[in-house]
Formats: structure tokens, C-alpha cells, sequence
């Protein structure tokens, strides 16, 4: 029996979560969340705790046993608290401006970078280089960090680009002139 998948998870006050098919639905505070279930993985809600179970021990059902209650542990977090990650931009005349949905990135290229933020997500500016990403789906969150950091990755030889908060970088050395 998987390790992760036979914990229960509560439900907090506030929160809903309700099976109807093979789909769950986690509904609190902040939001309301879906998650598909594959053929073979059952979810039951009893005594204010969500246990995940499973119909064999065929490999791929263990697997996606823990990551089914993963998922669902996840989706009661980000509708009770949200889930926040924050960016970095570091270089000379770097800099982002938000309008309305659209951030816009000036990093050295030629011309600014715009990118959409998607539906769901909260994003907030501070001092043109802080970058404050919010939202109730974790792995979105995470997904739209990582655009925003490939939009230009931090430089190890003179540390400049878009870097997660609080992220440690190994710089190099250059080239030596003799």
C-alpha cells in the first residue's frame, strides 16, 4: 500500500469537497478546484477526511495512488491559503510593468517581452523588479514562475535575468586575460 496514498486528508472548515463520477471537486474560501480520477482509483469523503483508495496492486495504480492524494491534499491547501511564489529581476535598466492582464519585461532584448497571465493567477509589481505571483492551483502557479523565469534565466558569469526569490546562483569566473 502506498505510503503517501493511504493518508487521510482533512477537510478544514469552510471547504466542500464533493465526488460525483470520477471527478472531485474542492470548493473553499479562495476558490473551487476540479481533478479527474483515472479508472481504477476511488476517493470517499467520511467523517470530514478525504481517503483515496485504489481497485489492485498493479504498478501504475500505486503510482497514480499517492499522486491522486498528493493532488487532492494540494487542491484543500490552495483553496483554504493559496499558494505564492515570488521573482527576482536583477540587471542594469531590467525592469516590469503589469497592465491590466499583460506583463511587459524589458531584459536586454530589443524589445519588451509581454506575456498573458492566465486565468486564475494574481500577479503584483513591486519596485519594477519584484514580481509576486498568487493563485489557488499549485501547479499553475509553479507553471507560470517558471515562463517568467525562462523569459530571460539568471546569467552565471554577471548574475543577471529573472530568478526565483531567495535563489543562490554559483557564479563563475570569466575568462582570464594571461
Amino acid at each position: 500500500m502506498s505510503r503517501i496514498g493511504k493518508k487521510p486528508i482533512a477537510i478544514p472548515g469552510g471547504v466542500e469537497v464533493k465526488v460525483a463520477g470520477s471527478t472531485v471537486a474542492v470548493k473553499g474560501p479562495l476558490g473551487k478546484l476540479d481533478w479527474s480520477l483515472v479508472q481504477g482509483v476511488g476517493v470517499a469523503v467520511n467523517n470530514g477526511q478525504v481517503v483515496v483508495g485504489r481497485s489492485s496492486d498493479d504498478r501504475k495504480l500505486r503510482a497514480l495512488h499517492g499522486l491522486t492524494r498528493a493532488e487532492l491534499s494540494n487542491m484543500v491547501h490552495g483553496v483554504t491559503k493559496g499558494y505564492e511564489r515570488s521573482l527576482e529581476i536583477t540587471g542594469v535598466g531590467y525592469k516590469t510593468q503589469i497592465q491590466g492582464r499583460t506583463l511587459s519585461f524589458n531584459v536586454g532584448y530589443i524589445n519588451p517581452v509581454i506575456y498573458q497571465v492566465p486565468a486564475g493567477i494574481d500577479v503584483k509589481v513591486d519596485k519594477q523588479t519584484l514580481i509576486n505571483i498568487r493563485g489557488v492551483d499549485k501547479r499553475l502557479v509553479g507553471q507560470v514562475a517558471a515562463d517568467l523565469r525562462a523569459i530571460k534565466p539568471p546569467d552565471v558569469y554577471k548574475q543577471k535575468g529573472v530568478r526565483y526569490a531567495g535563489e543562490i546562483l554559483r557564479k563563475k569566473e570569466g575568462k582570464t586575460g594571461k
